[in-house]
């Protein structure tokens, strides 16, 4: 019998490296494919300008907002399409609402990350130094954005892991490393434990279809 053995080699909230002994490469590829492209992550997808006498266009500034990596909280919050609203506004259970207000007055100021204001305590930014835009003496911003889970394969901006890479031992072939790093939205080893789920789902998806398909032509 075929003894799997699992070894965490590196671990830090931003980046995690494990060893995998003896598991199939297409299982341990099949995770660095879903750590990229379904496990959810939080990212603004709806903005309303309010105010906005800055250079910068309202497509541009909404742009910029959508990039901005937020913390995500996958136990508290929902998918828009599994959620029990039914609505395409969301309700604090899919989605969360973050606001600015800032304005430069005497000189030019470069607005920040650390201006935003939101509802849920967790859900914010990473980081509170990332540049917004940059406004003129007199000018303002004013916006509200709303931020929801989704995946990767439907657009980079939810994009958990920024580096999901699968390498293979030269002298072993029986070990392969898979290495993730996050941009701070999950830890590196959430995004691992939601991928891993995600897997043990499909696989489970596929065996009950295969089941399906034999007791249909048995059938007949």
């Amino acid at each position: 019998m075929i003894s799997i053995d699992l070894k965490v080699i590196e671990k830090q909230d931003e980046k995690i490296t494990i060893k995998f002994n003896n598991v199939p490469r297409e299982y341990v590829n099949a995770l660095r494919r879903l750590s990229i492209s379904e496990v959810p992550t939080f990212a603004i997808d709806d903005v309303v300008i309010l105010e906005n006498s800055s250079v910068m266009h309202d497509e541009a500034v909404a742009h910029r907002l959508g990039l901005i990596p937020l913390r995500t909280d996958l136990k508290k919050f929902n998918l828009p399409n599994e959620c029990n609203c039914n609505s395409t506004l969301g309700c604090t259970n899919c989605r969360v609402l973050l606001q600015l207000d800032a304005e430069a007055k005497d000189k030019t100021k470069t607005i920040t990350t650390s201006e935003i204001i939101s509802e849920d305590d967790f859900v914010k930014p990473v980081n509170q130094d990332i540049p917004i835009i940059s406004l003129a003496p007199g000018q303002k911003i004013k916006f509200e954005a709303y931020a929801r889970l989704g995946l990767g394969k439907d657009h980079a901006k939810w994009q958990a892991a920024t580096t999901s890479v699968v390498k293979y031992e030269e002298s072993n072939e029986s070990e392969i490393y898979l290495i993730i790093e996050s941009n701070g939205a999950l830890t590196a080893e959430e995004i691992v434990i939601a991928a891993a789920e995600k897997l043990n789902s499909h696989i489970k998806n596929f065996g009950e279809t295969i089941r399906s398909v034999k007791a249909l032509t048995t059938s007949r």
